[in-house]
């Protein structure tokens, strides 16, 4: 069971939009950027509408809180931020936030396995919840307002699947983590992976963020994961080269760049240079840096060496 749980305010054409399209994960906007530390990986976040609404309409679990430029927050979760197209999410934005430009980074609280009630099933916001109330509130699940919220949310959710799980208190408490884990979306995997890299490319230490990219090592089609791990953050050109396997890294961490581009293109001064070098930027983490595994895989499937 989480031990806190979050209402943020939002308004319901957000909502609505979200729930007709009924994705994977959603991008929870803060147009002023700012921070969000109120929950904790796979705590419970839920929809808190407006008046006229008033009331509890949907949620989701809490992934990673990043900043974004407008437009890369557009790139990597296009209709998962609540509109139809960037025409219209830049306006939503600015309604908010006046002045605001494309290029202008907006906070993302990124959230995966969302869930939508339908409006009869829309739960009462709590009588502690203040009108002025701007942004949002967290609560601590050992208070009787938590309990009944999340009794609530239970019952609403026994009717839309296995979602429900994640809130068991019976369960292992690393299960929800290890399953929020497991249902990372396209757009959370492209945000986790820039932020665990630095936002460098790994092979050029590039930092021009509109030209660096999201690489899944071992290709999703071909059952790689939205995971960290499986993950490299490379400047788009890289990304293509290393998509068509003319570059690859070793499971030591070591760069190859294949002789086909030279005898197929009578070129490539630009990557040789990077032969055998280690990566320049990795992540922090032990358990977030590039598996040897999808390497290995890279290595044998996908590399023209």
């Amino acid at each position: 069971m989480p031990q806190k749980l979050y209402l943020g305010v939002t308004d319901s054409k957000w909502c609505h939009y979200l729930a007709a399209l009924q994705p994977d994960e959603v991008n929870f906007w803060k147009p002023g950027g700012g921070s969000f530390r109120a929950l904790p990986e796979a705590g419970l976040f839920l929809f808190k509408l407006k008046k006229p609404h008033d009331a509890i309409a949907g949620g989701g679990f809490f992934l990673r809180f990043t900043r974004l430029p407008v437009t890369l927050a557009w790139n990597a979760f296009g209709e998962k931020n609540g509109a139809a197209t960037l025409p219209d999410f830049v306006p939503a934005l600015q309604g908010n936030r006046p002045g605001l430009h494309p290029a202008d980074q907006i906070g993302c609280c990124i959230l995966a396995a969302p869930f939508f009630f339908p409006r009869e099933q829309w739960i009462p916001t709590p009588a502690d919840f203040s009108p002025n109330i701007m942004t949002g509130k967290r609560y601590d699940t050992n208070t009787a307002t938590a309990q009944k919220i999340l009794a609530a949310v239970r019952e609403r959710l026994a009717h839309l699947g296995e979602t429900d799980e994640l809130l068991d208190e019976r369960c292992d408490p690393e299960r929800p983590l290890r399953q929020i884990r497991g249902r990372v979306g396209q757009g959370g995997f492209r945000a986790l992976v820039t932020d665990a890299y630095g936002r460098r490319c790994t092979i050029s230490g590039e930092r021009t963020l509109p030209v660096l990219e999201a690489a899944h090592i071992r290709d999703y089609a071909k059952s790689g994961p939205n995971r960290i791990e499986n993950g490299l953050l490379l400047r788009s050109d890289i990304h293509k080269l290393f998509d068509a396997g003319y570059v690859t890294v070793t499971p030591e961490h070591r760069i190859e760049v294949s002789q086909r581009i030279r005898e197929e293109f009578e070129n490539g001064r630009d990557y040789y240079r990077f032969q055998g070098r280690e990566l320049r930027a990795r992540p922090k983490h032990l358990s977030e840096q590039p598996d040897p595994g999808y390497l290995q895989w890279h290595n044998e499937n996908r590399y023209r060496g």
